[in-house]
């Protein structure tokens, strides 16, 4: 686990950057495919975690979080428009065959929420922000104070078939509604972050003019 800014830990992973679990104060932040559970669990033995957040419910995100707060006996926390997906597992994206084969393989049964976050809601320190569109109910989590951002897939910090580093949209066959997701681009990129940490890609220092320069080359 490496400290990336005060508070704020991102779990290691194989290979590395490419789904990402964080720790931000007390609060577990996604956590990755079923096939991590034991990773995950070994890496915060020992630390005080007392809930776990998502920043979506995709199976690449949720898949370890049933056994993660079944295990610690903590809270779930998710955003309020993806609560039915979280706790059915039932991820309500496209038919897409690619969907369906990652459902499958990394998707982890559902688990009841104790907690639907909202626009303005205060987590560990950090802000939650509604930005759907690549799910529902997809939300980050913004610490001002720094300009810490919490991402998940609003954006994807690498090419996710190369793995090279790099601002990306989320590919339209994992994003119901791209046009709106688009505009929660738009919308963080306005806060101007100085660390980006994404659901899938290393993380992005010095990032604000990056992200505004992407941002603005974006389709309307």
């Amino acid at each position: 686990m490496r400290e990336l800014a005060p508070g704020v830990f991102k779990l290691s992973g194989f290979p590395p950057n490419a789904i990402n679990v964080y720790v931000m104060g007390d609060v577990l932040v996604d956590a990755a495919s079923k096939l991590a559970t034991r990773r995950i669990l070994r890496q915060i033995q020992g630390r005080t975690i007392t809930a776990h957040a998502l920043t979506h419910s995709h199976p690449d995100h949720q898949g370890a979080s049933h056994a993660v707060c079944e295990r610690l006996g903590i809270p779930y926390w998710v955003g309020e428009r993806d609560v039915q997906s979280a706790e059915t597992g039932e991820f309500a994206q496209s038919k897409h065959p690619l969907n369906t084969l990652i459902a499958n393989l990394w998707g982890g049964p559902g688990h009841p929420v104790a907690r639907r976050l909202q626009e303005g809601d205060e987590v560990a320190g950090f802000q939650v922000l509604d930005v759907p569109g690549h799910s529902p109910g997809h939300v980050a989590y913004w610490r001002e104070s720094d300009g810490v951002l919490i991402l998940g897939d609003v954006m994807n910090g690498m090419n996710l078939l190369t793995t090279i580093p790099g601002l990306h949209e989320p590919p339209n066959a994992f994003t119901p509604d791209p046009a709106r997701n688009r505009e929660s681009i738009r919308r963080v990129a306005e806060l101007r972050p100085s660390l980006i940490c994404f659901g899938h890609g290393p993380p992005l220092r010095n990032a604000a003019d990056k992200l505004a320069r992407f941002a603005d080359q974006l389709p309307a």
